[in-house]
């Protein structure tokens, strides 16, 4: 077990070395186009040639490479172009906003969608399970920048019942963050729903489940103790997905409501060309894309003993 734990760490380590060598080989490898997203379009050549010699640009890659590293493990990525401040500062106040906000769509989105698709799961093909897999399948389908006009008019416009934006200007405000977790929490909970539904199908039709039946036993304790724990496997991995997803592929939604998240931040560096605060938002992203991926594997092993006991 603990072999296992250490592999996946390990593999982790690696994944990450290999994805950083590729964003800085696509980002950093051309020195000149480095120094023009730093001083300006309009420079000169004296001047940007300047400024490489200065901030060791001129060094051999291999050992820009291993400082980039180091400087990144320590946090340090230099100054934002255009925010004029240290990148981890700036990237770290967006993050704490991301998160809260993750937090709380997963918060819903998790136990919400874990029991529908339990629900549904139960009684394949009863009303509750058309049902349960229609509506999901309605949200899903109706991607975020469709829905949030939509929950827009109807909450701001016509109800009046919750603030069109969600800058937070003058602190946290509940009020204003309650549209953008509803948009991500329709788009998301619909995909939950399905991947435990089918998980759920699939255990009540395995050969001990019908066993544990027909032997007499109450029909929750068949479903909470025999059944539950093994049709969670696979939507405990897609969960731990999503953490990715809602790091960075909810921009649409954080700019539409104006929110000062990770996401809007990808968008705002991105258009303006700030080099070193993409590169940081890069390497947060694949962190979180790799560490969640590797706590879902962990997970996996702890949940599914077949596992445990193939690899021991």
């Amino acid at each position: 077990m603990i072999l296992l734990v250490a592999r996946r760490i390990v593999n982790m380590v690696l994944l990450m070395l290999a994805l950083s060598l590729i964003l800085f080989l696509s980002l950093e490898l051309d020195k000149d186009s480095v120094a023009r997203s730093v001083l300006g379009p309009y420079s000169n050549d004296e001047a940007r040639a300047a400024w490489l010699e200065n901030n060791g640009y001129n060094d051999p890659l291999p050992l820009r490479y291993g400082r980039w590293v180091g400087n990144a493990v320590q946090g340090d990525f230099g100054e934002s172009v255009i925010f004029r401040t240290e990148v981890s500062e700036i990237v770290w106040r967006r993050l704490k906003a991301t998160m809260a906000l993750a937090g709380l769509v997963m918060g819903i989105v998790a136990p919400l969608g874990i029991a529908l698709g339990v629900l549904a799961g139960m009684r394949e093909g009863s009303l509750r399970d058309r049902f349960i897999s229609l509506t999901s399948i309605i949200t899903t389908s109706v991607p975020e920048f469709a829905s949030a006009p939509f929950l827009l008019v109807l909450f701001v416009f016509w109800l009046g019942w919750l603030p069109a934006v969600s800058t937070m200007a003058d602190g946290w405000d509940w009020a204003q963050i309650v549209m953008p977790v509803l948009v991500l929490v329709l788009y998301d909970v619909g995909y939950i729903v399905r991947i435990t539904r089918a998980s759920m199908i699939e255990v009540m039709q395995s050969h001990y489940i019908r066993t544990a039946v027909l032997k007499g036993l109450r029909w929750r304790t068949v479903i909470m103790r025999h059944a539950l724990r093994n049709a969670l496997l696979t939507p405990f991995t897609v969960i731990m997905l999503q953490f990715n997803w809602l790091l960075s592929g909810v921009i649409v939604v954080e700019y539409f409501f104006a929110y000062k998240g990770f996401g809007a931040l990808l968008l705002e560096v991105a258009l303006a060309k700030d080099i070193y605060v993409i590169e940081c938002c890069a390497m947060v992203a694949v962190l979180v894309a790799v560490g969640t991926q590797t706590i879902g594997d962990i997970g996996y092993i702890l949940l599914n003993p077949r596992i445990r006991f193939a690899n021991s």
